[in-house]
């Protein structure tokens, strides 16, 4: 069990600052996406900062945790805050996101979905990806920033 579902056993579903990174995975002019099992939202490698861990780590084992994908060299993005990263999961838990997006370009590995926290992986050209409407809501600052420097 995570520290986050940890926090969940003593304050329910109540507020929590989150702590954590996500990974825009870019190989050959396409970006990863995962379809969420929680939401059904398509969004990016990621989730929550655990004890005596670096954002970094936390990017490097969310992606081979999701995905099966081992980064290689990870760039800051940016790191994201603020009331756009306030989300309510559907069984009614509350965050306030503080997210260390992170861009690779050089994953290796054969990717795969966990079937845990998303049901499928696809490529998206950058040109070609889903409505922003169908963005995980707490990946969508990065995305946007993301698309925004290419």
């Amino acid at each position: 069990m995570g520290y986050i579902m940890e926090l969940r056993e003593l304050v329910g579903s109540r507020p929590l600052i989150m702590a954590g990174a996500c990974v825009i995975v870019e190989l050959n002019g396409a970006i990863l996406l995962q379809k969420r099992t929680d939401n059904g939202f398509w969004g990016l490698p990621g989730g929550a900062l655990e004890p005596g861990e670096t954002l970094e780590q936390v990017a490097r084992r969310e992606l081979f945790e999701e995905t099966g994908l081992t980064a290689g060299k990870l760039e800051l993005l940016e790191i994201f805050s603020g009331e756009e990263l306030y989300y309510r999961y559907p069984n009614g838990d509350e965050v306030h996101n503080v997210i260390a997006a992170y861009c690779c370009r050089d994953a290796q590995g054969q990717a795969y979905a966990d079937g845990e926290e998303g049901s499928e992986l696809r490529f998206f050209p950058v040109d070609q990806l889903p409505p922003v409407h169908e963005w995980n809501p707490a990946d969508r600052p990065a995305l946007n920033t993301y698309l925004s420097r290419i």
